[in-house]
Formats: C-alpha cells, structure tokens, sequence
C-alpha cells in the first residue's frame, strides 16, 4: 500500500511543480488564448448528452419490476427506469423524471404568476397547535402522518396548507385592501397516510403538488379570483393537449362554499364522472343523488358516466379560516375586515402519471410535447457495420441542431450505444418516449443525405433532408 501512495504523492507533487513553473498570464487577449490551447473541432462537435451516462438503473430491457404492476403508467415508468419504490406510495424520481417535472413546474409557474400568483415555500413540518384550532386535527383521522419531537409537541406532515398560510397572512397586521387579491401559491412535497397506495405516482404517500390560497376583499371579488384561477387550470391542460373536464364537486374536509374537480378521463380512474351530452355541466357522482341520469342544468340532456383521474381541485373557502385565525385586512375606511378565501390544488406528479396513462400505448411512453424529458433522440449506425461510415454525420447533426436552434440546446440526446442494432435502440427510445427519434443509417449516406424521422406520439416516420429535420423541430414547442 504505502508504494502506491508514494507514487500518487509523486505524481500530485510533479503536476504541482508543473502549473509552478507555467509562464505567468499577461493581461491581454492574445496571452490568455495562447495560455489556453482551443478546443478542436472534432472535440467541439462531439455530443455531450449520451443516452450511456443517462442514469437509468438496469438494462432496460432486462429491469426487473417488483412488486405488483397496478397500471401501465406504474409500469411502463419503471420499465423505462423513471421511477424507483422505495417503500409502499414513495418513490424515487429518477433524472429523467424530475426533467419532466421541472418542466411542468415551469408551464404552472407562468399560469400562476399570469394571473398574480406569488411563489413562497411553507414548512412540512407544522404544529398540531394550528390543526387544533381548525379543528381539523381529529377530523382528518389517520390521513395525517403525526410525530412528536423530543419535547414531547405533536407535529404533523401538511398534506395541505390552508391553517398555516392563513396564519402567515393574520401575522401581517398592516395587510391593506389595495394589496388584495392576494395570492400565495407553493410547490413542493406533501403526505397522505393512504391506507392503500398504488397505481405508482398516481396514488401515493408522498407527491408533489401546487397549492394556491386567495385572499380577497369581498364575497364578489372572490369569486373572480376562483373563475381566473379555474380558467389558468383549463390553459394549463390545453398546453399539455390533455382532455381535463372541470366538474362539480364536494368540498370534503378543507370545507367552504364552492368546489369543482379537474378530471382527465381515464379507465384507471377511481372517481366516477357525470358528464351533459347537451350542455356543459359535469359533476362528480358524488354531489348527486343517487340515479340521477337527467341534467340537473339543461333539464333535457342526459348524464353520460365515465371514470376519471382527479388532477387538480379548487375550493372557495369563504371565511371558514380566516375568521377562525382573524386573518384581516384593513378596508377603505381602515377599519379591519375578514378575508374571504380560496385554496386552489395541482397533483404535479399525479398529473405526469396521468398523462402517461392516458397518452402511452402498452409498449412505450408517451409524454404531453411540453413535458418530455428530452425532446429527441439521435440513432447513429451499429459500429462494424456497411453505414458505419454516417456516424460522423450524426454527430454533426446533434451539433447543428443544438447550433441553429436554441431552444434545443440540452434537448437532444444521442444514443452512442453502437454496439447495439439500430433495432434494439429504438426499441428502448420507444419505451422513453422522446417525441422525435431521428435515425441515421443508409439514408445519410447518398448524394442528397436523408434522415428517417419518428413522431412517437404520432407513429409517423419521414425522410428529411438535413434542413427538413431543422425546419421541423424548429417548430417543437419547449418550456
């Protein structure tokens, strides 16, 4: 051992006196540059996103997959090493999954902040003392994940946030009308003790999500925050391209006066929907009586039902918080009035499972365009073989695309694993889902190079020319 050490000691002691004895840096341009050898151009074209260092646990098509398999989106996203169990309803996200996430976290973050929304970030950790005075400490039951610190003090961890926000805004006494609405949204993780988690991220234990709250000076003016923050929701969804229904719903345990679900209908879906085939009321079975089959609204339209996932919820609370936590502001004749509230929910990652669930076919993802972790993938040929010679041209086109269309840039990845087939690569880009999956084989190599493209979403596959492949991804939307 202590051989070894003295020739790593020896070799650190040389590179030392090396850099010691390197002439010193001049203050011009010129002296810098020649200090600094440039990079060459075979080094510069080379890609930097390789599909070999993409951390993704396993061969893909040898991962196994414990436990049981409760729909495709659990399946196919730990087929394709996106997500790890750690234990019952808590997973990993692995990199290409938090990609994704970030992405939508950006697509809410405008839509919220569009329409006043102001990001902060509340504790996890929150005092029983606060559930207590809601009274909703005994009313969410074993919900609540519940713990004591050393002290012997009851803590919950918030599976929502109504009593601590409102507790944060009654603290500011010099809250005036002209700040209002105010709308304090976050992000981040929150806990359900669900008796029975499963379907991957679309029920667990832990998840992400969005919760917005409102305050406002009045019944009438809450009641146009709640439609601009419905209406953000309803964009939001036609960004991704997915079908969201909104839907009357119960308020359930947060309480208040208003509530509507947003649903993406799906066969996995646990929530049974009503939906008018002559107008546009929908609801959840639940805020109707028993049998009902004609519409409450048209009175003519019959309900058609249909299972759905819920990915988002919107509640007006009124002042069954504030009042409770004398969240006041001071009104145009300064004198204190009670904030009249609304909490408004995103199921960040039930809404990336979802969109699997509903987009993907049983051999392979496929992601909202917004949301995919990459947005294509380039096939060079298997090493060895008669097309070997158009690998440089696909390092070439990864450099241009990257080049001539910024937005792309950190978007491609290519798939250096040449000791593949083609076949096989494309096989594992199905399974991941890249929009666009661009092939470089026989096609690159005649007169007029031609590259063969996949839309995954749409199963189409073209010939382009290199300013066809530029000219289409050119109009890929990225976030």
């Amino acid at each position: 051992m202590e051989p070894i050490m003295n020739q790593i000691r020896s070799r650190v002691f040389q590179r030392l006196h090396r850099a010691a004895v390197l002439p010193q840096r001049k203050h011009s341009g010129c002296a810098e540059q020649a200090a600094v050898p440039a990079p060459t151009n075979s080094r510069k074209n080379k890609p930097t996103l390789l599909v070999s260092r993409l951390y993704q646990p396993a061969n893909l098509r040898d991962m196994g997959l414990p436990g049981e398999m409760t729909c495709k989106s659990q399946r196919l996203m730990q087929q394709a090493g996106l997500i790890y169990q750690s234990n019952p309803g808590c997973y990993y996200y692995l990199p290409a999954t938090v990609r994704s996430m970030e992405k939508l976290v950006r697509v809410i973050d405008q839509e919220m902040q569009g329409i006043g929304g102001q990001k902060l970030d509340m504790p996890s950790l929150c005092s029983a003392d606060l559930w207590k005075t809601s009274e909703r400490w005994d009313l969410m039951g074993k919900e609540l994940f519940r713990l004591k610190d050393r002290h012997g003090a009851d803590y919950c961890l918030g599976p929502t946030h109504e009593e601590a926000v409102t507790t944060l805004v009654a603290h500011q006494a010099t809250l005036s009308y002209r700040q209002l609405p105010l709308l304090l949204y976050q992000i981040t993780r929150k806990f359900r003790d669900e008796p029975k988690p499963k379907f991957g991220l679309l029920r667990g234990r832990e998840f992400y999500m969005k919760d917005m709250y409102s305050f406002d000076v009045s019944e009438e003016a809450a009641y146009e925050t709640y439609e601009s923050v419905c209406q953000a929701y309803t964009r939001i969804f036609a960004r991704l391209a997915l079908r969201c229904v909104q839907v009357q719903a119960d308020t359930g345990n947060i309480g208040g006066k208003l509530s509507h679900e947003f649903q993406l209908p799906a066969d996995i879906g646990e929530d049974r929907i009503l939906v008018c085939g002559n107008c546009s009321f929908s609801a959840n079975v639940e805020t109707l009586s028993p049998d009902t089959s004609d519409c409450p609204n048209c009175k003519t339209g019959k309900l058609e039902e249909s299972k759905g996932v819920e990915v988002g919820h919107t509640f007006y609370l009124g002042k069954k918080y504030s009042n409770i936590f004398n969240a006041t502001f001071s009104s145009a004749q300064n004198k204190p009035c009670i904030a009249e509230m609304g909490c408004y929910g995103l199921g960040v990652t039930r809404i990336l499972a979802a969109a699997i669930e509903v987009l993907s076919t049983e051999e392979g993802i496929r992601w909202p365009g917004l949301l995919a972790p990459y947005q294509a993938c380039v096939v060079p040929p298997k090493k060895g073989s008669k097309m070997d010679g158009a690998a440089v041209l696909a390092e070439e086109l990864v450099h241009t695309l990257g080049e001539t269309l910024p937005r792309l840039r950190g978007e491609v990845v290519f798939d250096d694993r040449t000791q593949m087939t083609i076949g096989k690569r494309l096989k594992d880009a199905s399974r991941l889902g890249y929009p666009y999956v661009i092939v470089v084989g026989e096609g690159a190599l005649e007169e007029t190079p031609r590259f063969e493209v996949i839309c995954q979403l749409t199963g189409e596959t073209m010939f382009l020319s290199k300013d066809g492949v530029l000219d289409l991804l050119g109009r890929v939307e990225t976030v």
